[in-house]
């Protein structure tokens, strides 16, 4: 293992008040769940220790923390603007300007109704007819965190619907927003979750709000100059297991309601011309079986495109009634084994289906006339693409993204008649970055029991094809959870590792969702050891085929990836020289022990619940990273990165595991922000600052500070 660096004086050590935990017969004595109190100052103070321990163990590293800075904002063309998008009479799009946090939201008008050609902005100019909806910056201001959780233009563009939150734990404040005159109507919805909308007509506002485990329970109607006190209920999911959302379909007929669980879903219409009408469900749930709709007309005829797996592990799409949702199906797209269907989204003259196959995400353009399925074909051996950025409902293009490790962020408008790709913006990349100077490819390895696992990598060419002879530094990412894919993206950061000589990897383990359902299900429940088991033998492949060494690896996960990370360290310490563990899950079985705390009892479907059964609770025991932080093992230097307002991963599941660490001689670091959510501070150049403290203390591990 390397050596810790110098410097930092004698590590904080939590003070040690036990406290037994009995389940199943069996007494657990926990010295540190005393962190768990928020509001006691000597959690704080203990958590200010951390940071003051971890800032003085990393000083050293400040030059380079800011030469990364500087080089992830020098490849950044800070004053820039997205591909607007059109809606009604308006092109809609984001500003960027340099020196500014957060990003400005605009929009400009039409040249005519049939002006389907985005215009083409220019950073810095003047764009004609220009209307700030609404500066990020300004809204911000006085705040340590902003996050903007809810924006919607009302149909006839008159109105603008936003949602602020400011302490990081995504509980959100709606406003409406006079666009003729910007000033802010009387409205003020307080508590809210992200993703509210307006109806059709700009009427009303539908939103939802948590329970007291931050879990989305309810739907509410507000009718946009009414005090909020006299907000309509419109749906409750009393099921602690079940999530619940809301939107409109694109056709704008109707509101759907969804109600999901890590599996289990369903969902319910309601006719946006009468929301008040009781929601009608479109198949009643039923245990295992998932289903997403989403409404057409065809051939004058209501009705409803569905993904389910009702019957077929890797989903099919059927056709139904919308008044008779339960009657005949009609198979469009019939289940075909390793095609993970994902997602069908009707226009009104035809629908794109999303799908996975071969380990990569795939579009294709459904003809409502022939059932017939049209993929988009594109050039690089591994991608990511999907659309986005598509209100309008009789469009003649479709707005596509798409990128890889090469190819930097890229947004494409395809003529669904011709098949042309019209290429509106590639994402700037200063500093003479050419995709020719790296290279990226996939490979497969074979775990424990046999099953092939995909790894996919990135390097510079100048340092020589990985395994090629020399033995190279590799930062080996991982995830494999809730049926989660990782996708060969583009990085600009990435670049400041990748210029060092840094190969980049992704093992794509079971419990994510790259390979179909059947990957998912065999990284979950009773089947979870496999993600971790994945991950190390991607990791013995990098060493064994002379990619690297132990002392030249170092990982990286975060959330549910962050307990795969605690989970590699007790597995295979010697395999790693460091690992970085964001916002890490790494007290999984204190957590889903607790039905109180936020997620925990919708997440038994995707954990198990140790609560009422005792073989779960026996096999997470197992496995737990908390739980098996052992004595006598040369742990790799480990840092943790936690938020103090995170409300998915309490920031007191890394306290604890550091603290544990430390007890049997680990050198691990802990950093919490003091003022963030989940994904981290906000503000672009704060995230920057944040990635490169985060970069820079991977590449002092791999000996490369000086690189």
């Amino acid at each position: 293992m390397s050596s810790a660096p110098l410097g930092g004086g004698q590590a904080p050590r939590a003070a040690v008040h036990p406290t037994t935990r009995t389940h199943h017969g069996d007494d657990v004595v926990d010295e540190y769940e005393w962190l768990r109190a928020k509001d006691d100052p000597a959690v704080i103070a203990h958590l200010e220790a951390e940071n003051a321990h971890t800032d003085a163990r990393t000083a050293h590293l400040a030059p380079l923390r800011q030469r990364i800075f500087d080089e992830i904002k020098g490849r950044t063309l800070e004053t820039d603007l997205s591909v607007p998008t059109r809606q009604g009479d308006w092109w809609y799009y984001g500003r960027t300007v340099e020196g500014k946090q957060y990003g400005i939201h605009c929009r400009a008008p039409l040249a005519a109704p049939d002006d389907w050609t985005p215009p083409r902005l220019e950073p810095g100019a003047p764009v004609p007819g220009e209307q700030v909806l609404l500066d990020g910056n300004e809204a911000a201001a006085g705040h340590e965190f902003f996050s903007l959780g809810s924006f919607d233009v009302s149909t006839d563009g008159t109105r603008l619907l936003y949602g602020v939150d400011v302490e990081g734990d995504e509980r959100y404040t709606l406003r409406v927003r006079d666009l003729a005159t910007g000033e802010d109507l009387g409205d003020v919805v307080e508590n809210t979750s992200a993703g509210a909308c307006f109806s059709p007509d700009g009427r009303f506002v539908v939103y939802t709000t948590m329970d007291d485990a931050w879990r989305p329970d309810t739907v509410w109607l507000h009718e946009v100059g009414t005090d909020a006190t006299a907000d309509v209920r419109l749906f409750h999911e009393p099921d602690e297991r079940y999530w619940v959302g809301a939107g409109f379909t694109r056709s704008e007929r109707y509101l759907v309601i969804d109600v999901g669980s890590s599996i289990p879903t369903e969902e319910y219409l309601v006719p946006a011309s009468d929301l008040r009408q009781e929601p009608r469900s479109i198949w009643p749930r039923r245990e295992g079986v998932e289903y997403s709709a989403t409404h057409a007309v065809v051939d004058g005829d209501d009705v409803l495109y569905m993904v389910h797996n009702d019957g077929a592990l890797d989903f099919e799409l059927v056709r139904v009634s919308a008044d008779d949702p339960s009657g005949p199906r009609t198979v469009v797209a019939a289940h075909q084994p390793g095609r993970r269907l994902l997602d069908v989204s009707a226009f009104r003259d035809w629908a794109i289906v999303s799908y996975r196959r071969e380990g990569l995400a795939r579009l294709g353009i459904l003809s409502y006339d022939t059932g017939a399925i049209r993929e988009l074909d594109f050039d690089e051996e591994l991608y990511a693409a999907g659309a986005g950025g598509n209100p309008e409902w009789a469009p003649p293009v479709v707005r596509l993204g798409y990128g890889s490790f090469l190819t930097p962020g890229t947004v494409y408008d395809y003529v669904v008649e011709t098949g042309e790709f019209l290429l509106r913006k590639r994402q700037p990349v200063l500093g003479g970055y050419s995709p020719d100077d790296y290279a990226q490819r996939r490979e497969w390895v074979t775990a424990d029991d046999g099953t092939r696992v995909p790894v996919s990598l990135v390097w510079k060419r100048s340092f020589g094809e990985p395994g090629g002879g020399a033995v190279r530094p590799v930062h080996l990412y991982g995830y494999g959870s809730y049926e989660h894919s990782i996708e060969p993206g583009f990085s600009v950061a990435r670049l400041s590792m990748l210029d060092r000589g840094v190969v980049f990897a992704i093992a794509h383990v079971r419990g994510g969702g790259e390979l179909g359902r059947q990957w998912y299900e065999d990284g979950k429940l009773q089947h979870k050891r496999n993600t971790f088991t994945d991950f190390v033998a991607v990791a013995r492949h990098l060493v064994a085929s002379g990619v690297t060494s132990p002392d030249r690896l170092v990982a990286e996960g975060g959330s549910a990836g962050g307990l795969l990370m605690g989970a590699v360290a007790n597995l295979a310490p010697e395999l790693f020289a460091g690992i970085l563990a964001d916002v890490p899950f790494v007290d999984a079985l204190t957590t889903i022990l607790d039905p109180s705390l936020p997620l925990t009892v919708i997440e038994w479907d995707e954990w198990g619940d140790p609560l009422h059964d005792a073989e779960v609770y026996a096999y997470m025991k197992t496995y737990t990273p908390y739980e098996n932080v052992r004595a006598g093992v040369d742990y790799p230097r480990i840092l943790a990165t936690t938020s103090l307002n995170d409300t998915r991963v309490y920031y007191v599941e890394p306290a604890k595991w550091v603290a544990r660490l430390r007890e049997v001689g680990a050198d691990a670091l802990l950093k919490c922000e003091m003022v963030a959510g989940h994904g981290g501070v906000s503000g672009r150049y704060n995230s920057w600052h944040q990635r490169a403290f985060e970069l820079a203390w991977l590449l002092d591990v791999l000996g490369l500070a000086d690189a």
